[in-house]
């Protein structure tokens, strides 16, 4: 086990609620329970009604020792069975709810990019032909083959392509040279397939995304050419069915990409350096440890029992999820290449990605690329009120810039986390320089919204979005039938292309297994903190912080509003509309459960 020093482990409340309790329990009893009871562990879903029974009759679980273990365990999942009964019935996601087709429409495909659980990824495309920086002497040529025509026929009636790259509307999810140079490796893994994927999309007049394309790529490899195939919406059946299989492809990709980098790398894990240098180099009375001490409730804790169950060799994600036993290898390169302190704050992230510029005419000093993108328009509302409140509270005990610089404690705490906390980027020029009140508010800010919008925007909609798996499979275990396909392969798909989707998405276990895990991390504890809502004793005792506390509460307060008038609001198609879930998850306060909302001080689950 992973030791955590006594003050970081979890509250005896909240070893005995629902949050701790059930996370130990799903890992030491539900998921052997279900490897029991569902033997095959590469055995498929035979037809979609079997998924819908997940939902209905549920998985039958062996019989275990003491009345309503069970229950006990999940109760969420197990409410409405009899006492004889041991099946594990999942709730029904909100998302399904609505809409029982919803994962099966492009519309939704393209809008969760904007409003779903993985909204760092999108970015515009600034550049054409789509060109990948790998050395092409091992992944050959560069240029995609998604082409100007394609294109041109898919937005016919817009504009051109130059146009529509010169207006900004042209946006894409390159997995492409993060995933290429381990298709080959996990190719040789055990039921499961890879490719490196590009996914365009057109933004409509009406602010709505529309996919145009998506190009699958395999290297050379195994004395094989390079392939790769592009896929478009079609009006025929052999192309419909192709690009919901090429879909099913982006989606697990999409999938590995947020658990493993927007949610675990970035929120997580880059965390830690933050809380280690806090308390070795911060007094408990230094007014910026107890500014910050909330902001790190719980997270060692809940890391120690991710390396151990989730992130571990043969854990939930290795077994689970495409990049298989290279998943944690993939994370790190995704640090070494994508992973900057400065471009964790959320105006920085949005600009870096071509999701907005500066402009000190627009409100918050930004100008949104897409007006309507619900995770940047109520994240950057937070990001400000953050602001303001760790402007008032810093500019209270540093008044001047000097209190800054001769601040040994500080200086210390800025300089463990740069050069020891990211040791290996310690001489990267990007790294804000701490020399004024200016410099300690944007540092901070920037940790406090990692901790608080940044992760609640990537973990409490999880159960919602990828609880019906087919909306974002974890893994895709078949290759396209268009690569190298035999001639029995082919009349397999044009006789029965459902099936072969079926075959593609997830096994039953590694659905199953998912499903419950999702249920539990998208739960609220109910000694859940969330940002606001109660004060600090220490902050409580200055009558200038406890001002500035209540206006941060007032303003937090207002943030729901903002989010309610929003989400009602028929012109912001992203968020309202037939069938649609409501964007809340940066809403600031929840009552425990799964709710989709509520943005906790700390990543405490």
């Amino acid at each position: 086990m992973f030791y955590v020093p006594r003050d970081e482990c979890f509250s005896e409340v909240k070893q005995l609620t629902f949050s701790a309790k059930t996370v130990y329990s799903v890992f030491h009893a539900v998921i052997p329970a279900l490897q029991t009871a569902i033997v095959d562990k590469d055995l498929g879903f035979p037809y979609f009604t079997a998924i819908d029974q997940l939902f209905n009759e549920g998985v039958d679980l062996p019989p275990q020792e003491g009345n309503n273990m069970w229950r006990e365990i999940l109760p969420r999942l197990l409410k409405a069975i009899s006492d004889s009964d041991n099946a594990l019935r999942f709730e029904i996601p909100d998302t399904m709810e609505r809409d029982k087709f919803f994962w099966f429409r492009d519309e939704e495909f393209a809008r969760q990019t904007l409003s779903g659980i993985n909204p760092y990824a999108l970015q515009l495309v600034t550049e054409w032909p789509l060109k990948s920086k790998l050395d092409p002497a091992i992944y050959g040529p560069p240029e995609s083959v998604i082409t100007k025509e394609m294109v041109e026929q898919q937005i016919r009636g817009f504009c051109s392509l130059e146009e529509a790259l010169e207006q900004k509307k042209l946006f894409v999810l390159d997995y492409h040279d993060l995933l290429l140079p381990y298709v080959k490796k996990v190719r040789q893994l055990p039921g499961t397939t890879l490719y490196g994927s590009r996914t365009l999309f057109f933004l409509n007049p009406d602010e709505t995304l529309r996919p145009l394309a998506i190009e699958l790529t395999r290297p050379p490899m195994d004395g094989k050419p390079l392939w790769k195939e592009a896929y478009r919406p079609s009006w025929h059946s052999s192309g419909v069915w192709l690009w919901r299989l090429a879909k099913a492809h982006v989606l697990a990709h999409d999938s590995g990409y947020h658990q493993l980098i927007s949610h675990w790398l970035r929120t997580h894990c880059c965390t830690e350096p933050y809380i280690i240098a806090t308390n070795r180099q911060l007094s408990e009375m230094h007014p910026i440890y107890r500014l910050l001490h909330p902001h790190f409730r719980y997270t060692m804790e809940i890391n120690a029992l991710a390396r151990a169950y989730l992130i571990n060799a043969d854990g939930i994600i290795e077994t689970s999820f495409s990049p298989g036993k290279y998943s944690m290898e993939i994370c790190s390169v995704a640090y070494d290449l994508l992973w900057r302190f400065d471009h964790e704050a959320l105006p920085a992230d949005l600009i870096s990605r071509g999701m907005a510029v500066e402009d000190p005419d627009a409100p918050h000093g930004l100008r949104l690329t897409i007006k309507d993108y619900p995770f940047a328009s109520d994240g950057l509302v937070l990001w400000d009120i953050l602001k303001e409140w760790v402007s008032d509270y810093v500019n209270h005990y540093y008044p001047e810039a000097s209190l800054v610089e001769s601040d040994e404690e500080l200086q210390a705490w800025w300089t463990e986390i740069r050069t020891v906390g990211h040791g290996d980027k310690k001489d990267e020029p990007w790294w804000p320089v701490l020399k004024t009140p200016q410099d300690l508010i944007q540092i901070v800010t920037t940790i406090t919204w990692v901790t608080s919008g940044h992760h609640a925007s990537v973990n409490f909609g999880q159960y919602t979005y990828a609880g019906y798996f087919p909306s974002r499979p974890t893994i895709a275990r078949k290759n396209m039938p268009t690569e190298e396909a035999t001639e029995r392969d082919w009349e397999f798909f044009m006789s029965k292309p459902e099936v072969l989707l079926l075959l593609c998405f997830p096994s039953q276990i590694q659905a199953t297994t998912v499903m419950a895990i999702l249920d539990v991390l998208s739960n609220h504890s109910p000694d859940e903190e969330y940002l606001g809502e109660k004060s600090e004793l220490a902050w409580a005792k200055d009558p200038v912080i406890q001002a500035a506390f209540e206006k941060f509460n007032g303003r937090l307060m207002e943030l729901e509003g903002i989010i309610d008038e929003r989400n009602a609001n028929k012109d912001l198609r992203n968020r309202n509309g037939a069938g649609i879930v409501p964007y809340e998850f940066l809403k600031p306060f929840s009552e425990p459960g799964v709710t989709g909302k509520g943005v906790p001080y700390s990543i405490s689950i």
